[in-house]
């Protein structure tokens, strides 16, 4: 019950980003910090637990926050209802990562702003691989992220997604 409440006051902080920017705290985002923003996305998604990367994900955290010219939205439910209420140990890496992957996405695919699916498609294929790297050091299988792993590999991860997306509330964003 301590990780349910856990993994949801960080899904609730997520959303908490999601309060207006009307002022925004500094200027848009620049080349240097978007190439280390991806670059930190790429390398958590290879290995998730590397406590080496702690501060550059905090860094990318508060980046994402601070930042006026990029905005994703947030969507809880994209691991599904049973992963939000799993005891998943790691249940924390993997919802972050979703969110470092819809940033990368959109970072990588300005132009693809406003296609929602794609944006949470590549969130959840991000989190997959983070799952697949803690997987390499923990072999504790969670059996929402396999599901999730099944339809990956079976070519049916954008239908769930696409299904998925329209439980979400347009307006969750946070300012990344």
């Amino acid at each position: 019950m301590h990780k349910t409440l856990w993994v949801c006051l960080v899904v609730l902080g997520l959303c908490a980003l999601a309060v207006s920017q009307d002022q925004p705290k500094r200027g848009p985002s620049t080349a240097e910090e978007r190439t280390r923003f991806v670059t930190l996305t790429h390398k958590l998604e290879q290995n998730p637990l590397d406590k080496s990367l702690y501060e550059d994900t905090r860094w990318a955290l508060q980046w994402i926050e601070d930042v006026p010219d990029i905005t994703v939205d947030v969507c809880p439910q994209l691991l599904g209802q049973d992963f939000m209420e799993s005891r998943y140990r790691y249940a924390n890496q993997v919802m972050g990562q979703v969110v470092l992957g819809n940033v990368t996405f959109l970072i990588e695919h300005p132009d693809k702003k406003g296609d929602r699916v794609a944006q949470y498609t590549a969130g959840v294929e991000s989190a997959l691989k983070a799952y697949k790297g803690i997987l390499r050091a923990d072999p504790v299988p969670s059996r929402p992220l396999e599901e999730l792993l099944r339809l990956q590999s079976e070519g049916k991860l954008v239908d769930f997604v696409k299904t998925t997306a329209k439980d979400c509330q347009t307006g969750e964003q946070a300012g990344l």
